[in-house]
């Protein structure tokens, strides 16, 4: 992972030789809210090294909230921004810049927008093995509930269906980062806030595109408004309503554009209620990868993670509400 004073100069210094504007670092600190000069305009930075479809929604809350702090706007600084977030960030009015000379900047008289350039590809950070597959559906348990962390592996294992081998190397890696204290003769779930940032991007970038089973539409585009009158348990007793719409049953604050459904069964049998395959259809389908016996439903953890993970403010609005009213017993962790 680049340092970021390292990340804020060089990114700088590409838009200077790109552009040939004047721009000028005045608090070369970006943990402490640096303050960048762009041909007269100061923006505070936001550094992040890596953005993906997993932390995207959760940088623009940190933006939004950097921004309201400081009262005033925000240059994100990253590595390199993929194309279609680079997209929905400029549709959102983000201020960009990023290693390889792409930008969105607007502020007052200074428009910036260069994009199409490469990064040259650098040597990539392996994630450790708590952040992939197996670790995520075992993080998920004590997401839901921290006392799980005291549970036997054996049981961790069952309950998480992963291989008992895999829990006491992710256990010890929870350990390593400062994420399990481990007080004889008990273990507490620490750094909560952090754990639950991490959790929801690998979440995104690693198991979920692995849940998809398919995309879908509904025949009758009016059923898409009346999806609330679908009993899904024509389906089966374990098939859930999840992101938007579950969100919409949670806070009654967010009306879905995309209904994503949670289930054990195979996507056919979707056709009993009128939907069929669609790439670009507004229905997802996706496997559930807990039990009845861990929850009943979708948890409020995943319908908070499949909304910050949008560009959509409203998403991130209602997934505050979320994490504010139903992830609250996780502050008590949070320290």
């Amino acid at each position: 992972m680049q340092n970021p004073n390292d990340l804020l100069t060089e990114a700088i210094g590409n838009l200077v030789r790109y552009t040939g504007l004047q721009a000028t670092i005045a608090k070369p600190e970006p943990r402490k809210n640096a303050i960048v000069d762009v041909a007269g305009q100061r923006f505070v930075v936001q550094t992040t090294s890596e953005i993906t479809k997993g932390n995207k929604g959760l940088v623009m809350k940190e933006i939004q909230a950097r921004q309201i702090e400081t009262g005033l706007p925000v240059l994100l600084v990253t590595s390199y921004l993929p194309v279609e977030i680079a997209q929905e960030y400029g549709e959102g009015s983000i201020n960009f810049l990023d290693l390889a000379g792409n930008c969105r900047i607007s502020q007052n008289h200074l428009v910036l927008h260069i994009e199409g350039k490469k990064l040259t590809k650098r040597a990539r950070v392996k994630q450790t093995r708590a952040f992939q597959e197996a670790g995520l559906r075992l993080i998920f348990l004590f997401l839901l509930d921290p006392a799980l962390v005291n549970l036997p592996y054996r049981e961790l294992a069952r309950r998480a269906n992963i291989a008992l081998g895999s829990v006491a190397a992710i256990m010890q890696e929870l350990i390593e980062q400062r994420f399990v204290a481990v007080l004889q003769p008990v273990k507490k779930l620490k750094n909560t806030d952090h754990l639950l940032q991490k959790w929801v991007t690998a979440y995104h970038d690693v198991l979920r595109p692995r849940l998809m089973k398919k995309r879908m539409r509904f025949i009758n585009s009016e059923s898409h408004n009346q999806w609330h009158q679908i009993d899904l348990s024509r389906i089966s007793h374990t098939t859930y309503w999840g992101g938007e719409s579950a969100a919409n049953l949670i806070t009654s604050y967010l009306q879905p554009g995309t209904l994503t459904i949670y289930t054990e069964q195979t996507w056919q049998v979707f056709k009993e209620i009128g939907l069929v395959p669609d790439q670009h259809g507004t229905v997802e389908v996706l496997e559930t990868f807990w039990t009845p016996e861990t929850y009943q439903g979708v948890p409020p953890l995943l319908v908070y993670a499949d909304l910050i993970s949008s560009s959509s403010e409203r998403n991130i609005e209602t997934a505050n509400l979320i994490q504010h009213n139903e992830l609250q017993y996780l502050q008590r962790t949070a320290s």
